[in-house]
């Protein structure tokens, strides 16, 4: 079988290559630059995409060199006084993770491509830059120019991770629709010492308000990091006045050095088309977003999490190629109006406007689960209903992402729920286990079937090895879900159906998800 080709090894395609590689599917991957990226960008890694290096098995080894945060301060930069902070404390019960992390892009590359080292030789491929691409019936063909010429390699599918200014966008002819903005943003990295020598109590992550001029502060492993607009038609700062604004903003410091600096237009710019027949656009080459609230990198991840099961389920031949329309249909949207709330609701909130801001209307779950990119509801079933919001709390609906609760098997070791998605459809039947319910067999490809109870499942009920313990009923609660419940979960932790138990349903809408329907 023909390998899927990666263009581009950015963060977005390396954590493609990383999905697809859970998933066991063949790929290469190609970057042009002779090594992976040095540049000071995407500081700060939200929940949902922690999430995902759980699954494409880099978790540890991230968070080993990250920051972790449990607060996303608001403060007036004015005053300094403190607005209502996001706490992700309050995420205990949603994740595994219920915090952020702040980590540099030129930190996080080496680790994701590390973790592809075991692959053999040939898989990646570094200081190949793609020139032309063609299609045909059962595949592409990509011609790349490296250092020892020419390269034509062959491909079934093609991932175009190769940025804003992507080659295979421009080659498909695919429009970008909406703007590039006349604003710029300068980012400084600092070495200061603010934990001892100027001691000073701001969250790691902290959002300075002000309608003249605000700044973000994010405390990254190696340094003090400042992002804030440029004043229209000013030139750079030098790094004597960047030294002085800093001081402006934290006070007077003993030392400071300025180690690096960025700076960068706004854009808010989406593909108009993400699919052109067995070529994909993800990441920056489908949306270019505003680095406000960590919603470019963040965004691109979500990518990464819709695409590569879909692919494998194809691949497999457990659905037909009509599975991977779904990708474009459930992602655009979040990238082209999701992020395009949220970061309007930055706008304003930085600017110092307190209302109309709904993005953060909510209580604080809710604000939590919406800035950690929890809260997505996918239009996972055509109905145009999906979000990236969360207000309030209400019961589990079709396209949420299900909360990372544990259960317990029935060899008596705690599962979590996510743990049970991956690679994996999973049918949970909420229902008393007392009552020997009929679990259909496991004998459809990706699907599993469990019955969760409050009850252990007795000794002799054949159903031990298929029995998930939900003390008190937790999980059944937290969903909201009646007595006698089926809820069909995906691969991507987003729920697919919500049925009463009693019929062959579940079986027909994974039928028909598979494209596989009679």
């Amino acid at each position: 079988m023909k390998p899927v080709l990666v263009v581009g090894a950015g963060p977005v395609g390396l954590m493609t290559a990383l999905a697809l590689k859970f998933y066991g599917v063949d790929f290469r991957i190609f970057e042009e630059d002779r090594e992976f990226s040095s540049d000071t960008k995407a500081g700060t890694i939200l929940t949902r995409t922690i999430e995902a290096f759980r699954r494409y098995g880099v978790d540890r080894a991230v968070l080993s060199k990250a920051l972790r945060l449990d607060e996303i301060g608001e403060i007036e930069r004015a005053t300094n006084a403190r607005r209502a902070s996001v706490l992700t404390e309050t995420l205990i019960e949603e994740t595994r993770f219920p915090f952020v992390i702040n980590m540099p892009q030129h930190h996080l590359e080496p680790i994701l491509a590390d973790n592809l080292s075991d692959l053999p030789p040939g898989v990646v491929n570094l200081r190949h830059k793609l020139l032309s691409f063609s299609q045909t019936e059962d595949g592409v063909v990509a011609r790349f120019e490296t250092p020892d010429g020419p390269r034509d390699v062959e491909g079934s599918y093609l991932i175009a991770c190769d940025g804003g200014r992507s080659t295979v966008r421009g080659q498909l002819g695919i429009e970008v629709e909406g703007t590039s903005f006349d604003v710029r943003y300068m980012l400084v990295d600092i070495l200061v010492d603010l934990d001892k020598s100027n001691p000073r109590d701001y969250p790691y992550l902290a959002y300075f308000a002000d309608p003249t001029e605000w700044m973000i502060l994010v405390r990254q492993p190696h340094c003090w990091r400042f992002l804030f607009p440029l004043a229209p038609g000013a030139d750079a700062a030098t790094p004597a006045e960047l030294e002085s604004k800093v001081r402006h903003f934290i006070g007077d410091v003993t030392s400071l050095e300025v180690i690096n600096t960025v700076t960068y237009r706004v854009h808010h710019r989406i593909a108009s088309q993400w699919r052109k027949d067995r070529v994909f656009l993800a990441g920056d080459a489908a949306h270019l977003i505003t680095p406000m609230w960590a919603l470019g990198l963040n965004t691109g991840v979500l990518d990464a999490i819709n695409l590569p099961w879909r692919l494998a389920w194809v691949l497999r031949g457990w659905a037909e190629d009509s599975l991977l329309d779904g990708y474009e249909r459930e992602q655009r949207p979040l990238a082209a109006h999701g992020s395009g709330e949220m970061a309007e609701a930055a706008r304003k909130l930085m600017g110092g406007e307190k209302e109309g801001a709904r993005a953060m209307s909510g209580s604080d779950w809710a604000n939590a689960m919406t800035r950690s990119m929890l809260g997505v509801r996918l239009d996972v079933d055509g109905s145009g209903l999906w979000s990236i919001v969360k207000t309030e709390r209400e019961a589990l609906r079709v396209g949420d992402r299900v909360p990372d609760m544990p259960l317990f098997n029935g060899q008596g070791s705690q599962v979590h729920l996510h743990d049970l998605c991956d690679d994996s459809f999973v049918a949970l039947y909420f229902t008393d286990v007392r009552r020997r319910p009929a679990l259909p067999p496991d004998d459809q490809p990706g699907l599993k079937s469990f019955v969760v109870s409050r009850w252990d499942a007795p000794l002799d009920s054949g159903l031990r090895d298929r029995a998930l313990l939900d003390i008190g009923n937790r999980l059944r609660t937290r969903l909201g879900c009646a007595e006698d419940t089926v809820v069909l979960l995906r691969p991507d932790d987003h729920v697919a159906a919500i049925l009463p138990i009693g019929s062959r349903m579940i079986a027909d809408i994974y039928q028909r998800i598979r494209g596989k329907a009679q």
